[in-house]
């Protein structure tokens, strides 16, 4: 198994910055790509941004494109999602998630709060 640990949520003001950290242990041989992944409240969790540990390969969702960047350290086998210019929509429960070769999020960390304030 993979255990994933985030961490760096919080309340901030649209357009500041924050930084969230995810760590893995266990079983981390078997995680190909780590995401991270967002649910707001009353709405379905969605995909916020990804990146492979071997090649730091990305994709990101169209609406955190140039806002948010994701990046790992694979020494640390740890992943970041740096945000900025935050609004209150990006406000959410932010997840960070572990998927194999076959791209499916086997698991899942417990979730940091998010929380923008305009």
């Amino acid at each position: 198994q993979v255990q994933l640990v985030e961490s760096g949520g919080g309340s901030v003001q649209a357009g500041d910055s924050l930084r969230l950290s995810c760590a893995a242990s266990g079983r981390t041989f078997s995680s190909f790509r780590m995401g991270w992944f967002r649910q707001a409240p009353g709405k379905e969790r969605e995909f916020v941004a990804s990146i492979t540990w071997s090649g730091g390969s990305t994709v990101y969702a169209d609406s955190v494109k140039g806002r948010f960047s994701i990046s790992r350290d694979n020494t640390k086998k740890t992943v970041y999602l740096q945000m900025s210019s935050l609004k209150p929509e990006d406000t959410a429960v932010y997840f960070c998630a572990s998927a194999s070769l076959d791209g499916r999020y086997d698991y899942w960390g417990q979730g940091t709060q998010v929380t923008v304030s305009s």
